[in-house]
């Protein structure tokens, strides 16, 4: 059975895409810790990252940065984080999040409830910046 990651790449499940190549798909968390927090998937389904060939894991990585690099544009911040944890979905993924402290990084904290619209905003503006 696919992947909700899948199902969300192969279009039978909405999403807020922001960026896609051959091999990867980014787009919004639907349950975002802050405005920006995107999802970047391999297009192949593969549970854990560390399973990625490693001409694969490093091209994902690139992917990442060019995704967090618009983030950051839209959404000023000291950094951009990443986080690898791969427990909920079976589908290795990266999560990208716009932080002013280590604290916006703690999947304990309560997630943003965000509108249509809200997401339609947010997604528009890092697909302007890259």
């Amino acid at each position: 059975m696919a992947t909700i990651f899948s199902r969300i790449i192969a279009g039978e499940i909405p999403c807020y895409k922001v960026a896609e190549d051959d091999k990867f798909f980014a787009f919004l968390d639907i349950n975002p810790l802050v405005k920006g927090h995107t999802l970047v998937v391999p297009k192949q389904e593969v549970d854990y990252i560390f399973d990625l060939e490693d001409e694969d894991l490093a091209a994902m990585h690139v992917f990442a940065k060019r995704v967090a690099v618009a983030i950051g544009k839209a959404f000023p911040c000291k950094k951009v984080g990443e986080a690898v944890l791969g427990l909920e979905v079976p589908h290795a993924h990266i999560h990208l999040i716009p932080m002013q402290s280590e604290k916006d990084m703690l999947f304990s904290n309560p997630k943003l409830k965000l509108t249509d619209g809200e997401f339609k905003v947010v997604v528009e503006a890092i697909r302007a910046m890259l």
